[in-house]
């Protein structure tokens, strides 16, 4: 990992954050796709010890990957980058589409694009998912626990930091009891022993610059200042949302609409449509809300300065953390590798983070190809189950073309993107029977 220049690593997640569509599965399929696979960079060992750790941390467990990854390879400098870069594309398009929304109301000429993009992502979700399965699920037991873990989120809504911590407890019996098998030869790679006192000085300085903001405006605007709540908002958020992408933007729609009013339940399925069709974590939909918010309590200030600066508040506040919780913890982690009892619950880990993803594809396959999907009660759960007759056949074309690319052609992500792209392009263009 040494060998690789700040440069180049710096030029690979530019790549990654422009590339990075189609939320958590898609972004992390993405980055395993470049880095283990073509790049080599990471291991495929280390990739999914990182991706354990991140998956139990709050937040958007793609960009913390991200920060993750480039620590493994230029520390501290090497996280920002990376982390900084997946966020930016996503800042900049949902930005943009946000003064579009409020002054135009309509962005129907991308609509085209991100057509296609979804429709490949599905794809190469589906063929990094195969990937990420041959690999890591060795045994009948750890494939009957990724079963269990993508059933128990898709069918009973199981919140997934029990599923998570669940499987992390059955990975420990299951290897004690020699069925999974032990856990693989773990690469030493070249990791520096991190100080203690040096971890603590760069925890305070990230936790300083996360909650200063926060501090100051709450001190000098008050309690029910729009930035205020905004600052407060989504620092709580940072801290208390587990459980992935979705079970986050619950908790946001529910809080934005229904307590503070920013937003009109249409208008937070708008701005989710925004993040799950442009670059970066599906979470930068906060984004939205917090440019919304700002845009319609702007007081004294411009409305298009306030929402500005709304937005950006509530990326600070939402992302901060994420690079803290890494740069604290990733070090100890690393430290930690040939821990028997850690390695077995991250096996564990392992094969239900299949299940995970899983759950997350189908969840973005039912509701990219399918105009209508109904709940189904099933076996005291409940399935989103899509309406057949509703199919949208052009998404469902792409999608097959993309996989053809992918696992008969083995093409690249992003000639796959560009591929789908520019068919999803040509559908708006000249209209296909499709």
């Amino acid at each position: 990992m040494s060998a690789v220049s700040l440069g180049e690593a710096t030029r690979t997640f530019a790549k990654i954050g422009v590339l990075s569509f189609g939320g958590p599965a898609g972004q992390i399929a993405l980055m395993h796709r470049i880095l283990v696979d073509e790049k080599r960079w990471i291991s495929e060992d280390r990739f999914l010890h990182a991706l354990n750790f991140c998956m139990l941390l709050p937040g958007p467990e793609a960009q913390q990957l991200a920060t993750y990854m480039g620590w493994l390879l230029h520390r501290v400098r090497g996280g920002l980058i990376a982390g900084s870069l997946f966020i930016l594309p996503g800042f900049l398009t949902i930005l943009g589409l946000s003064y579009l929304y409020v002054t135009v109301g309509d962005v129907a000429a991308v609509q085209g694009l991100f057509i296609g993009l979804k429709a490949a992502v599905i794809a190469i979700v589906l063929h990094a998912l195969v990937r990420i399965a041959t690999r890591s699920l060795k045994s009948p037991a750890s494939a009957l626990l990724s079963v269990a873990a993508f059933a128990a989120m898709f069918v009973w809504h199981v919140p997934f930091p029990i599923v998570i911590a669940g499987a992390a407890v059955l990975g420990v019996v299951m290897v004690r009891s020699s069925l999974t098998g032990t856990p693989g030869s773990r690469d030493s790679g070249d990791m520096e022993r991190v100080e203690a006192r040096g971890i603590f000085r760069l925890g305070t300085v990230f936790a300083l610059l996360w909650l200063t903001p926060v501090v100051l405006l709450v001190g000098l605007l008050g309690d029910g200042n729009v930035f205020s709540d905004i600052a407060l908002f989504f620092s709580k958020m940072a801290v208390v949302t587990f459980g992935g992408a979705y079970a986050v933007l619950a908790y946001v729609s529910q809080e934005a609409v229904t307590t503070f009013h920013w937003l009109e339940p249409g208008e937070m399925l708008d701005g989710l449509a925004m993040a799950e069709t442009t670059p970066g974590p599906l979470i930068m939909v906060t984004q939205f809300v917090g440019f919304m918010a700002a845009y319609r309590d702007a007081g004294p200030l411009p409305q298009w300065l306030a929402a500005f600066l709304g937005a950006t508040l509530t990326t600070w506040v939402t992302f901060v953390p994420c690079f803290l919780w890494i740069f604290v913890g990733a070090p100890f982690i690393e430290r930690l590798r040939r821990s028997v009892v850690l390695a077995s619950a991250l096996a564990g880990i392992t094969a239900a983070v299949v299940g995970v993803i899983a759950n997350l594809a189908t969840w973005f396959a039912i509701h990219a190809l399918f105009a209508s999907v109904e709940s189904v009660a099933i076996a005291g759960g409940a399935i989103p189950m899509p309406v057949f007759s509703s199919v949208r056949f052009l998404p469902v074309a792409i999608v097959i073309v993309a996989a053809l690319m992918l696992f008969r052609f083995r093409a690249s992500a992003l000639a796959v993107l560009g591929v789908a792209g520019a068919l999803g392009i040509a559908s708006v263009l000249i209209p296909l029977p499709l």
